[in-house]
């Protein structure tokens, strides 16, 4: 059982974390957060601007700080980040804090959702499929070890990912609200 009411959405960029969890904050009457529009919304500029003038080291400092601010608020959907669990500090506030899921989806399926992506400074590349499967290579363990639950975030509608996901988080006890158990919400 997991008894706290926060569910943090893990995974590659592009497997469906902001699309999914705006749907599922929507149903169970949780607050949305995307750490990587807050972060946006703190600097006044774009990621891949931050990554242009401070380095994927300085975008992960900042993104750890916004992880742990948020983590700790409750009743919310957090869509963390692509690269998030590569901090030990982020792993350990989201498996503390909340219900860890992770959409799982393979990197040509991610690359076909994200090829046109501008946004993206890891993929401003010659072969972003290829990186995409580095990304996928390198991440895979470190999103399993975070997980309470793994989605496959393949073809499905997304309508149909959040019934499959509530389903899960039902049978994972995770509370709608912190003032009353599942059974009751």
């Amino acid at each position: 059982m997991i008894p706290s009411s926060n569910i943090f959405l893990v995974g590659l960029m592009g497997s469906g974390k902001t699309t999914i969890g705006k749907l599922l904050a929507r149903r169970r009457g949780l607050e949305f957060i995307d750490s990587d529009h807050e972060i946006v919304a703190r600097c006044g500029v774009s990621i891949p601007t931050i990554f242009e003038i401070e380095g994927e080291e300085g975008f992960r400092k900042r993104e750890a700080s916004v992880i742990d601010e948020l983590s700790q608020r409750r009743n919310i959907v957090l869509a963390t980040g692509g690269g998030a669990v590569l901090r030990p500090e982020n792993r350990g506030y989201l498996k503390s804090r909340g219900a860890v899921v992770y959409l799982k989806c393979q990197p040509r399926e991610l690359y076909l959702r994200t090829r046109h992506d501008k946004n993206r400074p890891l993929l401003q590349i010659d072969d972003p499929l290829k990186k995409l499967q580095e990304l996928f290579a390198a991440r895979h363990a470190l999103y399993m070890a975070s997980a309470d639950i793994v989605l496959e975030s393949g073809r499905q509608s997304a309508h149909c990912l959040v019934r499959r996901l509530e389903n899960s988080l039902d049978l994972a006890g995770v509370a709608l609200c912190e003032k009353c158990p599942p059974s009751l919400c």
